[in-house]
């Protein structure tokens, strides 16, 4: 062959290549544990990715961050209704040679990491997910003072996510006070749990929706891995325990052996992933009337004290469970799949209970990872190219940029002034009225949000190292 013949095959090869489904340069790759749902350790999907930096000629002046708390053992629901009878169960099938079963052989010395008792408390590596969060903070706003204080639910994993937080903050010693906000069946909206004091909400909701295609994208890897250990009967409970376990695992050793491909694939992850995300989508999402009223206070509250002339604090920065964070989000109007198309009354079609809707917005690994946030900016900007100096608020999801649906007059996703105030107006038009919405039935409640200018819950206690 002559040197041009060969170039002549060198010049078409990529082009065969392609058409024949083969790429000469393949860059796939697959990651468990950025489709973990609620049971992700955090990481930043970069959704979109968008530049978190402030946009050109602008500061923050103000910020407010809701974080979900950090990785903890185990969810108790997770643990005593999967992880649990999957681990009795390995320890009653003792004549099983797991040693001898490919996929499965790290069964034959694999013990549990974590007890019943443990599940719910947090982690070391979840200590250093919230410690790190408020490093990066501290270097993301190096112009704004330090909080005097930092708000939590008074759960231990989230009062002691918000302790490990406040220590990579501040800058010396006792600067900051954490201050515990009882997690109340009667406070009404006035709480960082106000989803447990609306009688509409049940933490149920969503599962049977997720049981449908749960028993579908299990039924394959059932057969697959009764062909390899027939004695064990793998049921479907068994698989999603062990695939939580990918995430549970990971962030008490580091790593697990449940997040092989070579036992799961990339497709059966995804599968997993999409339960979660019709359960969520039921449960605290689009799917649920009371999201949004459940949602709307901290929205309200917090984009008052944004907007408002003066503040306390620079910062406000407050730690919940994994409920709050996506109903706020629903309140905003964030990753909304019918935001494109469609309406609000066909929200259900847009998950599917048969098959995964792989375009859609609402995913759930996306939005409530261990550790997620959610904050809204003050932005001071001046010199802004094709934009007028003045205030404008931005929206951050786990770092990524989020535009408010119709509120994208400013620079890098960002809101005028006179925007952001119409649309939490609107919002407040269309989902107040938390107590009606809920079916409160107890005396003495509220709908709106006041802990944060309240001074009955008085100034917390400092951290100390």
């Amino acid at each position: 062959m002559s040197a041009r013949q060969l170039r002549q095959v060198l010049s078409v090869l990529p082009f065969a290549l392609s058409a024949s489904g083969t790429a000469l340069y393949s860059t796939y790759s697959f990651n468990p544990l950025e489709h973990l749902g609620g049971v992700a350790p955090y990481f930043e999907p970069q959704d979109p990715p968008t530049d978190p930096a402030p946009p050109q000629g602008c500061t923050p002046s103000r910020v407010a961050y809701l974080n979900r708390h950090a990785a903890i053992y185990a969810n108790d629901y997770d643990y005593d209704e999967y992880i649990g009878p999957f681990v009795e169960k390995l320890e009653n099938n003792t004549a099983i040679d797991w040693s001898k079963i490919p996929s499965l052989n790290f069964l034959a010395d694999w013990t549990a990491p974590f007890s019943e008792a443990e599940a719910e408390l947090l982690t070391q590596v979840g200590k250093l997910e919230a410690t790190q969060l408020g490093v990066s903070l501290n270097l993301r706003y190096p112009q704004l003072r330090l909080p005097s204080k930092v708000w939590t639910s008074s759960a231990e994993r989230t009062y002691k996510s918000a302790q490990s937080f406040v220590r990579g903050l501040e800058t010396d010693n006792n600067q900051i006070n954490v201050v515990s906000i009882y997690e109340s069946k009667e406070a009404g909206a006035d709480s960082l749990t106000p989803y447990k004091s609306c009688p509409a909400y049940s933490s149920s909701a969503g599962s049977d929706q997720s049981s449908v295609y749960k028993e579908k994208f299990t039924k394959p890897i059932m057969a697959r891995l009764n062909a390899l250990a027939p004695e064990f009967n793998f049921t479907s409970d068994d698989i999603y325990g062990m695939m939580e376990l990918c995430g549970y695992e990971t962030v008490v050793r580091g790593k697990s052996p449940f997040c092989d491909l070579d036992l799961f694939s990339p497709d059966d992850w995804l599968a997993w992933e999409y339960s979660e995300d019709i359960r969520y989508h039921y449960n605290v999402g689009y799917g649920n009337q009371v999201s949004r009223p459940v949602g709307l206070p901290w929205f309200n509250a917090t984009a008052n004290i944004l907007m408002a002339h003066t503040a306390a604090e620079d910062m406000y920065v407050s730690f919940t469970h994994r409920e709050l964070p996506p109903m706020v989000l629903v309140a905003m109007g964030l990753f909304n799949n019918s935001a494109f198309g469609g309406s609000e009354a066909t929200i259900n079609d847009t998950m599917p209970l048969d098959r995964i809707n792989y375009r859609r917005a609402w995913k759930s690994s996306h939005v409530l990872p261990f550790m997620s946030n959610i904050a809204i900016e003050r932005l001071n900007c001046t010199g802004s190219y094709g934009y007028d100096d003045g205030d404008y608020y931005r929206v951050l999801v786990n770092s990524a940029s989020q535009e408010l649906p119709g509120c994208g007059d400013g620079p890098g996703n960002s809101c005028s002034r006179a925007g952001f105030e119409k649309y939490v107006q609107d919002r407040v038009a269309m989902f107040a009225g938390f107590s009606e919405k809920c079916g409160v039935d107890y005396k003495n409640t509220t709908d709106v949000m006041t802990i944060y200018s309240d001074p009955s819950v008085g100034n917390g206690t400092v951290v100390g190292k």
